[in-house]
């Protein structure tokens, strides 16, 4: 697989971790064992399920590709295949970021590149 992009919902603090150079998880991705992703068609409703009525949040798009073998792409919500990293996530792999904001039409906005 190549250009296989997901991405990270995280908050403020969990960002500036990111930003430092290495993102060991949240708390519930390290009692997990790996670092959870979310293709962009999962991740908006990854952000409904796990971040309902926070500020301030991240969300990191991640190029796969850089990450190398630590990503699984294993079974997790309705059967779906979900992307996780067994490992810490690198700002390496940050391919692009920015606040998250949704769409007039109420659709989550992804970072793009470039």
């Amino acid at each position: 697989m190549t250009d296989i992009v997901a991405y990270k919902i995280l908050t403020a603090e969990a960002w500036t971790a990111l930003e430092a150079g290495t993102f060991d998880g949240a708390p519930v991705d390290r009692a997990d064992g790996y670092v959870h992703l979310s293709t962009a068609a999962q991740v908006d409703e990854t952000l409904a399920r796990h971040f309902a009525g926070q500020d301030d949040l991240v969300i990191a798009a991640i190029d796969l590709d850089a990450l190398g073998d630590i990503v699984r792409w294993e079974r997790s919500r309705g059967g779906a295949l979900f992307p996780h990293v067994y490992g810490r996530l690198t700002l390496d792999a940050v391919i692009a970021y920015g606040p998250v904001e949704h769409e007039p039409d109420g659709t989550l906005k992804l970072p793009v590149a470039g």
